[in-house]
């Protein structure tokens, strides 16, 4: 028999999902779904916490009582997909994902911008993402993230061999990312502060579609310096010089956080043994894994401005 969780009687009290749940008299998991509903809610250090007496005259107002819009979905939802780069983040919470018994969500191969284009078409239900969201994107509105590693990010070269100069890149076998892949960012960056043109440089390359091909392609031979992550490059021996960490995640709308898979996906991020099994991986800091964060709608920077009229 399990004990429910004691419900603070303070007014001002900020309750935990278990003391919320506890509360309201619904199971923990139920609390994900009532945010789609506009349970009042706050954030602090990654976890959400419920102002007690915000929930409870929230809880007896009628006007946010079930109705069938909310519990039937009005139109098909997202299969239950994850389209990503190959990060073995997102591998490692896959299978943490699965070993706990959670429901399965299934893997498509993309990097960022073509898994957000899936995740704008609805036919997958999370997507891999790190930095800013596009401005049209954010005007939206209607995500949430759920952070999952810094990772570091850089060049790779054989075992034992330092990669290649930035300016030498060209007279190398080159295996780097398409433009619409995030990594791409970090490097064009540092071209650009070393005076070289990235377009030049890439004539001569080899675009392949993850860290994972490109770690590949540098370990057979293929190619003598490539563009990926020091996970990657830990997990198949090679060298590595870093260009920089970025935060990287998932992107997730809204309107399924309450749903079986993704609160699966949540629970497993903020897991202590997801964080364990990537904080032995090199390149990896997790220590905000399982942050989720809902993204404010932002005025696009492309919005038309009226005129003032004249009186």
């Amino acid at each position: 028999m399990t004990s429910r969780a004691p419900v603070p009687t303070s007014s001002d009290a900020l309750l935990t999902t278990r003391e919320v749940a506890a509360l309201l008299r619904v199971h923990p998991k139920h609390v994900y779904r009532l945010l789609k509903r506009g349970i009042p809610t706050r954030r602090a250090g990654g976890k959400w916490l419920f102002p007690r007496e915000e929930v409870l005259r929230w809880a007896e107002s009628s006007a946010h009582a079930p109705s069938e819009s909310e519990t039937a979905p009005t139109g098909a939802a997202p299969a239950p997909l994850l389209a990503a780069n190959g990060d073995l983040a997102v591998e490692t919470l896959l299978a943490r994902h699965q070993r706990e018994g959670h429901p399965l969500v299934g893997f498509v191969l993309a990097d960022r911008s073509h898994a957000l284009e899936l995740l704008e078409q609805g036919q997958v239900m999370a997507a891999g993402w790190h930095g800013a969201l596009p401005a049209e994107t954010e005007a939206r509105g209607g995500l949430a993230r759920l952070h999952l590693v810094h990772r570091e990010v850089g060049l790779i070269a054989a075992p034992g061999k330092e990669p290649a100069a930035l300016e030498r890149l060209s007279r190398v076998r080159f295996a780097s990312r398409p433009p619409t892949a995030g990594v791409r960012h970090h490097l064009d960056e540092c071209l650009r502060d070393a005076g070289l043109d990235s377009r030049s440089l890439h004539r001569g390359a080899t675009l392949h579609a993850s860290h994972r091909d490109v770690a590949c392609a540098v370990a057979r031979g293929e190619a003598d310096v490539g563009l990926a992550s020091r996970a990657w490059a830990s997990r198949l021996g090679l060298s590595f010089r870093s260009l920089g960490y970025e935060a990287y995640g998932l992107v997730i709308p809204t309107v399924l956080l309450g749903t079986p898979a993704v609160v699966g996906l949540c629970e497993t991020a903020q897991g202590a043994a997801l964080r364990r099994s990537l904080r032995g991986i090199p390149g990896y800091e997790p220590g905000d894994t399982g942050k989720l964060q809902v993204l404010a709608a932002r005025a696009s920077r492309h919005a038309p401005t009226r005129k003032k009229e004249r009186t």
